[in-house]
């Protein structure tokens, strides 16, 4: 009892202080902590339901009426850990290191973009753009073009490994952005480096903004991949993907059907991009090929290691630290220390004013993202919360 008050007392008190202190990035990340301490804490399964299903669904929302900065965040946070939870997929229980798996969010980003824009009338001619209730059926077309990429791209790479695998993965990615970038002409399909807009946005229900309505969209589909994760875990496919992640020659021994079992983590993995990517485009209203580099495919892969690789929950907190500290903690401090140098503060005899601009914390992202990966490898490499197993077996090595 004193464990389920503790749970909902921190959930209330930290979502009082996000109300109260708009843009607060250490108010934000209580409530976060709020909801984490909610899921491993040791309560019935029904009141751990009931705490994050209240919090999601109501207290955010509700957050978000007085600062929509919040919902925002929280947006991008779940389209991020569908993104680790698809990837993980492919890297942490199949074992297949994935460099290129933005390219699958590209996939569906620009499924949607094309028809949904009127940029499709000079491919077609005329007609475009769809209705805009076009979109939820091109979730499933995003979702279907996806997994097919998935599966061309795992054709060629059946009988690949380790290093090889992973330039292979990451020349599919640049492929894929350099086509999005020259496929201007002769005919203009995706409108090069200029980008395609406006994008059209699905029909909204009821008297909420686009704002509530992409977060409640984004966590509904958070919800069915969590969901699918979990049934592909436990099933007779996730087994043998984890046999071919610990050892190939073995697994092909006991009659594990490598190609199959392949090809099918790729399109899976890809699958989630392709949705995500439809919902992407759609939020944005404008997309180009810089929306989808090399750097997207690192940072998300950072998520499934931070997290750690193989486990739901890990790739749930890894997104969301990751996407958190990209989008709040270091843009806060960028700003923060902007005002300061405005006001004309000086530390130890030394102007603000007179820093230079680059170094803005903000700038050095990945360098961060770099260093957290260093010491996670070092002092945690089974990343924060590990499949039970695998903790285990790095225990056990060390």
């Amino acid at each position: 009892m004193t464990r389920a008050a503790l749970a909902i007392g921190l959930i209330a008190a930290s979502a009082w202080a996000v109300a109260t202190f708009p843009r607060s990035v250490l108010a934000f990340l209580l409530f976060q902590g709020s909801l984490l301490h909610a899921y491993l804490a040791p309560i019935p399964r029904w009141l751990r339901v009931a705490l994050l299903a209240a919090a999601l669904l109501v207290l955010m929302p509700v957050i978000g009426a007085y600062n929509g900065y919040y919902l925002e965040v929280a947006t991008q946070v779940g389209i991020f850990v569908a993104l680790a939870l698809g990837l993980n997929i492919v890297v942490g229980l199949a074992g297949l290191l994935d460099l290129g798996y933005v390219a699958f969010f590209a996939v569906g980003a620009y499924s949607w973009a094309i028809f949904g824009s009127p940029h499709a009338n000079l491919i077609f001619g005329g007609g475009f753009p769809l209705a805009a209730g076009w979109f939820w059926a091109f979730l499933v077309v995003g979702l279907l073009v996806a997994a097919g990429a998935g599966v061309l791209l795992g054709l060629p790479v059946l009988r690949l490994r380790g290093d090889y695998l992973a330039i292979v993965t990451l020349g599919f990615g640049e492929v894929i952005r350099v086509l999005a970038n020259n496929l201007d002409k002769p005919i203009n399909i995706t409108n090069g480096p200029k980008g395609i807009t406006p994008i059209s946005r699905p029909p909204v229900p009821f008297d909420v903004s686009y704002a509530e309505a992409f977060y409640f969209l984004v966590l509904a589909i958070v919800g069915v991949v969590i969901l699918v994760n979990r049934r592909l875990e436990d099933s007779h496919v996730g087994r043998a993907w984890e046999a071919i992640r610990e050892d190939e020659l073995a697994a092909q021994a006991m009659g594990v059907p490598l190609v199959r079992s392949k090809l099918l983590a790729f399109a899976c993995g890809a699958s989630f991009a392709g949705v995500m990517g439809v919902v992407f485009s759609a939020k944005q209203v404008f997309i180009n090929p810089e929306s989808f580099t090399f750097l997207e495919s690192i940072g998300v892969l950072a998520m499934v290691i931070l997290g750690g690789m193989g486990s739901i929950p890990g790739a749930v907190v890894g997104a969301t630290v990751v996407t958190v500290l990209n989008l709040q903690v270091l843009k806060g401090l960028s700003l923060w220390l902007n005002e300061l140098k405005n006001a004309g503060v000086t530390v130890f005899g030394l102007s603000l004013a007179d820093l230079p601009t680059q170094l803005e914390p903000a700038k050095y992202e990945r360098m961060i993202f770099g260093m957290i990966l260093v010491l996670m490898m070092i002092f945690r490499p089974q990343g924060i919360f590990p499949v039970r197993r695998r903790a285990r077996e790095l225990a056990g090595k060390s």
